[in-house]
């Protein structure tokens, strides 16, 4: 394995260097946070110090190999259908091959709980240490572990590989709430229930402000939130009605911002939002992400938001998709927490405070379920 040491200002300009060198491919050994002394102990500064390395994986065909032995034919034609399916299920035999020799070191006892988080989506480094973690343990104690032991080892290495990251919902410091994220995601339902929770739990005064002038359909949908919970809705079409909301909403205890539900995939969109908000306020910033997407989306959204003050995310539709293995993932890599995840429509029933605690048991439980 080749293994590199990196040192930036961000997790997120740490990843882009790791896979500048290495790919998506991979595999994040260590990451810490560190500080530089400073003068005479004062102005220190925080880094980043990310250990990365490369495996050459097993037994695997190049996808452009794959696509060579396609035959040249200009129209699609039932062969070259049938040759696709057989290509499909070739990668896929390749892939389960893969994944035996890497669980192949470990004791059969511990594979059922590898392949789970497996199936979850959790990364390769986190399989590989969490396999380690398990075999190390049978080797100290010098006998099998039951179903229940490992279940408790594994959360135990998960547990304190989420320690240094920030869980919790909104602290009620700040009073502005700014929702970022791209559409689709369920950001104005999301904003409904925290702003709800807010009012009834903690008898705070609310307002909301939507920049989301592009759907009319969002405009509704927040005013029938707000008017269920008498509260007043400003629209920002630009700056100077930003500005002008926020004088409007002056006596709110907590303003809540809903943001257009745009692409961000594309830089333009982002850029959009700067101009438009001013995030010097008193504000905290929550990035939504929905875990029915692929995880490689759901970084290059947070990529284009790695100029942002996002304090951490929100995690929607967790009701739609058994595989939450890709948010610890994303948390880990970025150096973010959670804040919420949601998992239904109802307001403000569906939605619950992040805690690692209870995200590793939602991705352990059912590891050994028939």
């Amino acid at each position: 394995m080749k293994m590199k040491k990196y040192t930036a200002e961000t997790m997120v300009d740490a990843m882009k260097k790791v896979r500048m060198d290495f790919g998506d491919d991979a595999i994040i050994l260590s990451s810490n946070v560190v500080k530089s002394k400073g003068f005479l102990g004062l102005f220190k500064k925080k880094s980043v110090e990310v250990v990365a390395g490369f495996d050459e994986p097993v037994a695997k065909i190049d996808d452009t190999v794959l696509s060579s032995l396609s035959p040249s034919i200009e129209k699609e034609d039932s062969t070259s259908i049938e040759f696709k399916k057989e290509m499909i299920e070739m990668k896929k035999m390749l892939k389960d091959m893969q994944q035996a020799a890497a669980h192949s070191r470990f004791p059969d006892e511990v594979k059922p709980l590898l392949s789970h988080l497996e199936k979850q989506g959790l990364s390769a480094k986190f399989i590989t240490q969490l396999g380690e973690g398990l075999y190390k343990r049978m080797k100290a104690e010098k006998k099998d572990l039951s179903n229940e032991e490992q279940r408790i080892i594994v959360e135990q290495i998960l547990e304190r590989e989420m320690d240094d990251l920030p869980f919790g919902g909104i602290s009620f410091n700040k009073k502005f709430i700014n929702v970022l994220g791209p559409t689709g995601v369920g950001k104005t339902t999301t904003i409904a229930k925290i702003a709800a929770r807010a009012l009834l739990e903690k008898k705070q005064k609310i307002g909301f402000i939507t920049t989301d002038t592009y759907r009319i359909a969002a405009i509704e949908q927040l005013r029938t939130y707000a008017n269920l919970l008498q509260a007043p809705v400003e629209i920002a079409y630009n700056s100077k009605d930003f500005e002008k909301a926020i004088e409007n909403l002056a006596d709110r205890d907590l303003i809540f911002i809903d943001t257009a539900g745009r692409n961000y995939k594309e830089a333009k969109f982002v850029e959009d939002l700067t101009r438009l908000i001013d995030f010097s306020l008193d504000m905290e910033s929550f990035l939504v992400l929905s875990m029915t997407s692929k995880e490689e989306d759901m970084r290059t959204i947070i990529e284009q938001f790695n100029s942002f003050p996002v304090e951490k995310f929100i995690f929607t539709k967790m009701d739609e998709t058994g595989s939450i293995g890709p948010m610890f993932n994303l948390m880990k890599d970025y150096g973010i927490g959670t804040a919420y995840y949601t998992d239904g429509q109802e307001v403000p029933e569906d939605i619950t405070e992040a805690d690692s605690l209870k995200l590793i048991e939602l991705l352990v439980k059912d590891a050994y379920d028939a």
